[in-house]
């Protein structure tokens, strides 16, 4: 049973007044931060800095980020007042409200806004950067976010050329948000009409047989139209993978470079090429072979690098590009295996740097085991309440409005009970609460994808050493962090020194101080305690204030040259800056807060139990696992890989075993063997259904 819009709305409300609630947060920045959370997780955006600046002159903006493309900027404006209902969005609206936030734009590229505001107006730092920058971007993406229905009589708004800029404007309102929510993990996709765009198709190969499960083909595509599609969607065409968040920084790959200025016919015999998938392709068969007139949701898993540099190389030194050609080798991937097909294209793609991140999808088994405690453990009572409750994780977008769609009214009301929205998080709230205790406080501050990115690069790498340390303490531990972070939140807000900008950055970097402090002074943050109590306890309550309002002077006090405090605690030297000052830190803080902290010994045997426990529970498993699979097929399995000559005699011995199930049981780590066992058949075609 899909949710209604004016269902939507009503709970959309409810998480907004909430939120703004437990963060002592103002209505509109919550609302804010709310919608474009949302379009970040569907990729329809990279990230959102909140920056709220207006004045009586028509001028405004309330958030805004600089793409890693090199080449875009997005500017947002909120239209909120609170509204009990839902109400229509008109032209008129809209065209005062995006002529507002394109007056911050041209006032701070042209005219030098920052030059009338006071600096610590939340709204100098970004006027200034782009008093520096603008004349870098060549497009400026304006962004309405609204609590309204955008009436229907208006169907879209063009782009606008302006100077050596390119306004694009974009629409966010109740409706749209509601089908992105109701999407389940689908993300707004790019629609590429090939002959709209250049006037024709691009010349393909299929290279599938009609009997095959999937569609490829071989295609030679112009570097026009790669740079120009880059040019218009940006980062967008590489959000599938998280290697392209890690290897494309836009800038130019040198040899690239001199590929395009001085040998511009050898590009395709020099370059690699690029490896891309698709949900479906418009094929037309004429005389001369196949053409792709149209395709929905490409996707760059390998080559980002190229195709970035193809774009730069093009605009910077206004290289030609109409005698370079690229191959690309296009898979087209259905949406229900695409969360198991596309990283393991973009793995075997990218061996040329090859890093555990790769399948580090919604599908990942590190995923599937933290949703399993999730769904599992009963966290304690809070102070006051009757009944326990769980924590949801999120493993893929969508999951928590599934589980409730299908769902009665009293039901979905004992699902909420179980569940509370408030104890929601999904797999780039993990990364973010995990990122600054691992001294990465500025990863957090590049955006939900990015940092998500770095947080699967090392993540990946832990499990393939040693996937038993992601077991339940690691769990409750999460949990732990991230009760803290929202406590830091609603500290932060209430505290007179908090001018209402910088939260998100304040918070992140307390935590890393905090982390820190624990690592040098050989102890640990008690996170059993935070579990216990599902709160802070009050040992930690004043600490946190302290080093917050360190922090805040900090990252408010930037080197000469640097005016944008947001874009400033994306650097790592932000981070270095701060630790610095950690020692003078220390001497404010109570005694009581060190000697609240643990012991690393006691740590350190917490751990080391949990991981027992953990291949305890491993063993179990695997022991169900393989007795779920009845002796007769263990028998069939037993005789095809015998034929393939690349299993040990022990290993065809356990098989044996298995296929007397249930004469003889196979031990657990016998189960364990036959698991890989498995796998690696499976590899070579044999399956055990």
């Amino acid at each position: 049973m899909a949710i209604s819009i004016e269902d939507y709305y009503h709970d959309f409300r409810q998480e907004m007044l909430s939120g703004a609630e437990s963060r002592e947060d103002f209505l509109e920045a919550e609302f804010s931060l709310i919608a474009t959370k949302l379009l970040e997780e569907a990729g329809s955006i990279n990230g959102f800095d909140l920056c709220q600046y207006k004045s009586l002159r028509g001028v405004r903006v309330d958030g805004y980020w600089i793409n890693n493309d090199g080449i875009s900027l997005d500017l947002f404006i909120t239209d909120f007042s609170n509204r009990e209902g839902l109400e229509s969005l008109t032209l008129t609206n809209v065209d005062a409200l995006f002529k507002r936030v394109e007056n911050f734009f041209t006032s701070s590229a042209e005219k030098k806004l920052y030059a009338d505001l006071e600096e610590t107006s939340l709204g100098y730092g970004l006027a200034r950067d782009l008093s520096v920058r603008a004349e870098y971007f060549t497009k400026i993406n304006f962004h309405l976010v609204s609590e309204r229905n955008l009436s229907e009589k208006i169907k879209a708004i063009d782009d606008k050329a302006y100077k050596s800029w390119t306004f694009t404007y974009n629409i966010w309102d109740m409706s749209r948000l509601h089908r992105i929510y109701s999407s389940s993990g689908v993300k707004e996709e790019i629609a590429i009409d090939f002959t709209a765009m250049f006037g024709q198709g691009v010349r393909c190969l299929p290279a599938h047989l009609n009997t095959a499960s999937y569609e490829s083909y071989l295609v030679v595509m112009p570097a026009n139209y790669l740079a120009a599609m880059y040019g218009k969607y940006g980062d967008r065409l590489l959000e599938q993978n998280v290697r392209c968040f890690l290897q494309v920084r836009g800038n130019v790959n040198k040899g690239i470079r001199a590929t395009i200025l001085n040998d511009p016919e050898m590009f395709f015999a020099y370059n690699n090429g690029i490896t891309a998938t698709a949900k479906e392709v418009d094929v037309e068969k004429g005389t001369d072979g196949f053409s792709i007139t149209g395709i929905r949701d490409l996707q760059i898993v390998n080559g980002g690098q190229t195709t970035a540099s193809l774009f730069h190389t093009n605009r910077k030194d206004k290289a030609s590009l109409d005698n370079i050609f690229v191959q690309l080798k296009l898979s087209i991937v259905d949406e229900e295996k695409g969360e198991e097909v596309v990283p393991k294209i973009s793995e075997y793609a990218n061996t040329q740097n090859k890093v555990n991140a790769a399948d580090f999808f919604a599908n990942h088994p590190f995923h599937v085991r933290q949703e399993g405690f999730s769904r599992r453990l009963w966290v304690p009572a809070q102070q006051g309440m009757l009944r326990e409750t769980k924590w949801f994780y999120e493993r893929a977008r969508g999951q928590y409005a599934d589980a409730q769609s299908k769902l009665t009214k009293s039901e979905q009301k004992k699902f909420l009970a179980e569940f509370p929205a408030s104890q929601m998080f999904s797999k780039t709230d993990l990364a973010k609460f995990e990122n600054v205790w691992d001294d990465k406080p500025h990863f957090v501050n590049l955006g939900s994808q990015k940092n998500f990115a770095f947080y699967a690069f090392r993540i990946g790498q832990e499990w393939s050493r040693n996937p038993d340390n992601f077991n339940e303490y690691y769990y409750k531990r999460a949990i732990a962090r991230a009760i803290l972070f929202k406590r830091l939140e609603k500290l932060v807000s209430a505290q007179p020194w908090y001018n209402g900008g910088y939260r998100a950055n304040i918070v992140a970097y307390t935590l890393s101080v905090v982390s820190e402090i624990c690592k040098t002074s050989g102890k640990d943050y008690d996170f059993n305690k935070i579990w216990e109590l599902q709160d802070v306890p009050a040992s930690s309550i004043e600490a946190l204030i302290i080093i917050a309002k360190a922090v805040m002077e900090s990252i408010m006090a930037p080197p000469q040259g640097i005016s944008n405090v947001g874009e400033w605690c994306k650097k790592e030297a932000c981070w270095d800056q701060l630790k610095q000052k950690i020692p003078t830190i220390v001497k404010s803080l109570s005694p009581s807060f060190m000697n609240s902290l643990s012991t690393r010994d006691v740590i350190n045997q917490e751990i080391k139990e949990a991981v027992q426990t953990q291949k305890l529970d491993n063993g179990i498993d695997a022991q169900t696992r393989v007795l779920q699979i009845s002796a007769k097929k263990w028998y069939d399995f037993l005789v095809n890989v015998k034929r393939l000559n690349m299993f040990s005699p022990k290993e065809l011995d356990i098989i044996q075993v298995a296929s007397m199930i249930p004469n003889k049981i196979p031990s657990e780590k016998q189960c364990k063997i036959l698991l890989s066992v498995i796998q690696k058949a499976a590899m070579e075609g044999i399956k055990v259904e």
